[in-house]
């Protein structure tokens, strides 16, 4: 098990896939520390989600730092197309080996999309965080939220700093 972390959170770092056809979601560069993966180009809440602006749509995840800590994802709980979501909110639930956390929305928006195959294949999360794990498409009601988080170089150095303060 541990070995397959591992090389899950090795294989992120170093933006390897199976799948080519989802580039699409990968912004150019990486920042990479303690085998979590950041990526360039996304922005990132203090309770561990990314978010992905395109155009009127963004994609929501939990990023590679928060399935780390959170160890083999067994079961996720998402909410249903059409309803809302608000900032720093719960929207769902991550259960893992280690225990269940709440999903907290970075954004606030109606959901336009769901990823259904979490239903069937909750890993996705651990092995494709920010590709294949994505959770929720949401239209943004409040576009100017997303200023409010993070780039990918203050979430690095947040991720160290909680790091070290435990």
């Amino acid at each position: 098990m541990a070995l397959r972390m591992w090389a899950s959170s090795t294989a992120n770092a170093l933006k390897l896939s199976s799948s080519a056809s989802k580039s699409h979601l990968l912004p150019a560069f990486s920042i990479s520390r303690c085998f979590s993966s950041v990526l360039e180009g996304l922005k990132y809440a203090n309770s561990h989600e990314w978010v992905k602006h395109d155009g009127s749509v963004a994609t929501i995840g939990i990023t590679d730092h928060a399935q780390d800590h959170l160890g083999e994802v067994v079961f996720v709980e998402l909410p249903e197309e059409k309803s809302s979501v608000s900032k720093e909110k719960n929207f769902g639930a991550v259960e893992s080996v280690k225990a269940t956390s709440e999903i907290l929305s970075p954004i606030s928006g109606e959901v336009v999309e769901v990823n259904t195959k979490l239903t069937d294949s909750p890993g996705l999360i651990n092995s494709s965080p920010y590709e294949d794990g994505w959770m929720i498409k949401v239209k943004p009601s409040n576009p100017a939220e997303l200023e409010t988080l993070m780039g990918s170089k203050e979430y690095t150095k947040f991720c160290e700093e909680e790091d070290a303060a435990h």
